[in-house]
């Protein structure tokens, strides 16, 4: 048996393991830029499929159809992200008589859409967020949304995610605008300009309930993840479970999980959404219909293969969790390490990794796509990697989290490590005191020549240590790229590159 992974990076790499561990074949598809990425080494065999351009390449339906089909390939494995939850993909590979690893078409195309997605849960019995259940069609009927339900208000691309597509609005006399900008994003990014409207909930929690059902009616709720801490509506950092979720909160979600994937004939591993207000009260967001970026987390607490329960339900065989079986153990924590630079605006950051050295040790796991020369592109999505850790508790978990990532050393290229190191020893992570705006409001209080202010007591007082450190600014180009910059912030940039410890 064969599966070809529709996919590329730390997620390719993923999926190769599970098929690994299953003994199935697997077939890497890779553009230009990715010819010698780990999931082209590590796959039975590898074609390319296309110039760099994901247009050209792993969004190429009919291209990698075609190599499906010369390879032999019996299986496609979509990852996330790309084609993960484009219905009409999913379609072609069903009719060509390709196994779909993921939900039926009808599903995704019902759920993807946020409206349709909104009726269908709150028939089920979820609780929604008031907001409108068909798109806008024209501005009165947002202006008589805001008359019922006051501002501030959220605007929604119908067919959004990623945090793409949406707006939120504080004053009336900014809804027009408002409204005309989600439109164009959500026809730039999903080739549909409907949006919609929601009343917006103070400073909610991002809550997220893992499913799996198969095609015999049996349906799981693997617990539940913490995924508040986000950037422009973009998870950064997820924990499993999630430390306000009290065992009655639990159980409520799990049911209205369970009644959604019910109502939509859901048939895969995938994830239903919620909000949680300040007391306690969730509200239905959408359903992700795919394997989650954050789905080591719950592997790590709940003792389960999420991608290896996936291929087995596309290949028809019933679900083998069962509820009364899945019980938490434990507590993990993830962080996305993205090539980007947080404190400069998340710019992207692409070129040469000249030095990486991965954390280890115990309850630590590296989900990684790349390696120490790797380049890294311009042209797809920045994750380099995802750092998880486990310990017997959350406490436990933190202090693991905050030893790992000081063993964490990418250089060549600035990355989100920076943003972590100093993130764990905040009193708010420490306690879990967040929401999904608190990252976008602690950003700004950050210093833009270097991350958070240095201390006196920062300073290495070894002048070799010093020394080394400053030549690996220059050697790294950091510093030519970063004129302006307070010079003390040489060295600790030196050491973050050398050690890997950034604040010590």
């Amino acid at each position: 048996m064969k599966l070809l992974i529709a996919n590329r990076g730390e997620i390719a790499v993923r999926i190769i393991r599970a098929c690994q561990e299953m003994g199935i074949r697997t077939v890497a598809v890779y553009s230009e830029a990715d010819r010698v990425s780990p999931h082209v080494l590590m796959a039975d065999e590898a074609h390319a499929i296309g110039p760099a351009p994901a247009a050209e390449s792993y969004l190429d339906m009919d291209r990698l159809l075609d190599v499906a089909r010369t390879s032999g390939a019996q299986l496609i494995h979509p990852g996330y992200g790309f084609l993960a939850e484009n219905p009409d993909f999913a379609a072609k590979v069903e009719a060509t008589g390709l196994t779909w690893v993921g939900p039926p078409a009808e599903v995704i195309r019902l759920m993807g859409s946020k409206t349709a997605s909104r009726r269908l849960a709150g028939e089920a019995g979820a609780p929604l967020i008031p907001g409108l259940m068909e798109p806008i069609a024209e501005p009165g009927q947002l202006e008589a949304f805001v008359e019922e339900h006051g501002l501030p208000v959220l605007l929604k691309a119908v067919a959004g995610g990623g945090g793409k597509g949406m707006r939120r609005v504080d004053r009336k006399e900014d809804l027009a605008a408002a409204l005309e900008r989600a439109r164009s994003e959500g026809a730039a990014y999903f080739g549909d300009d409907r949006v919609y409207a929601e009343r917006l909930v103070d400073r909610p929690r991002h809550i997220e309930v893992q499913v799996a059902a198969d095609r015999f009616g049996a349906a799981v709720a693997v617990g539940e993840r913490e995924c508040s801490i986000q950037r422009r509506h973009q998870k950064v950092v997820e924990e499993c479970p999630s430390p306000v979720v009290t065992p009655e909160i639990r159980q409520r979600l799990f049911d209205a999980a369970l009644a959604v994937v019910r109502a939509s004939g859901y048939q895969s591993v995938g994830t239903v959404e919620f909000l949680m207000d300040r007391d306690g009260q969730f509200y239905f967001l959408e359903m992700n219909t795919r394997l989650q970026v954050e789905h080591p987390v719950t592997e790590a607490v709940y003792g389960v293969d999420l991608v290896r329960e996936q291929i087995r339900i596309a290949l028809g065989e019933p679900l083998s969790l069962k509820q009364e079986e899945l019980c938490p153990r434990g507590h993990a924590i993830e962080c996305r390490v993205y090539a980007e630079d947080p404190f400069r605006g998340f710019a992207p950051s692409p070129g040469r990794i000249v030095f990486l050295r991965r954390p280890s040790g115990p309850g630590v796991r590296v989900d990684s796509g790349v390696l120490n020369g790797t380049t890294v592109p311009l042209e797809y999505d920045p994750m380099l990697a995802k750092l998880i850790v486990w310990g017997p508790d959350r406490p436990v978990a933190v202090s693991r989290l905050r030893r790992a990532l000081s063993e964490y050393c990418i250089s060549g290229i600035a990355t989100t490590l920076p943003l972590f190191r100093f993130l764990v020893r905040r009193p708010e992570f420490a306690s879990a005191d967040f929401h999904t705006w608190y990252l976008d409001e602690l950003l700004p209080t950050l210093d833009a020549g270097g991350g958070p202010p240095v201390q006196a007591e920062d300073a290495p007082d070894d002048v070799a240590v010093m020394t080394a450190a400053c030549l690996a600014t220059l050697e790294s180009g950091w510093l030519e790229e970063s004129r302006g910059v307070r010079p003390e912030s040489w060295w600790r940039e030196g050491l973050r590159q050398l050690h890997g410890r950034f604040p010590r």
